[in-house]
């Protein structure tokens, strides 16, 4: 697992974009404004996710590359360092959960006009 193969996972969900808002270094990953994924692009790879926050509790009690979320609210996020230790299809489950639990607290509008630019982008033709 590298940081492309989680960039190329996490723009092909609906209504993903990427950016840098803090620092050049910091690749933030949002559905409809809202942060679900951050990757540290300096050091060792690893991955900010959020989580539901008795789950997160589990996972970094089952996995020590698991930790509180590096700068982030440690009751909502988890910071996972890619190290091998954990399996790919774990990961890629928890980036799946982490955008999930953002898309659920979107507003009816928001969801809304994720679902039209997701449309329109399958409509456009090359």
């Amino acid at each position: 697992m590298n940081i492309e193969s989680i960039r190329d996972y996490c723009l092909s969900k609906k209504g993903v974009t990427e950016s840098f808002p803090f620092d050049e270094t910091t690749l933030v990953f949002k559905v409809a404004g809202k942060i679900f994924a951050l990757i540290d692009l300096e050091g060792d790879l690893r991955i900010n996710l959020k989580c539901d926050p008795l789950l997160a509790v589990e996972l970094r009690e089952q996995y020590h590359a698991v930790i509180p979320g590096y700068h982030m609210n440690k009751k909502h996020w988890n910071t996972v360092i890619i190290d091998g230790s954990v399996p790919v299809g774990r990961i890629y489950q928890w980036i799946d959960d982490s955008y999930e639990l953002v898309v659920q607290k979107l507003s009816q509008k928001d969801k809304s006009q994720m679902e039209n630019r997701s449309k329109n982008t399958k409509n456009k033709k090359p």
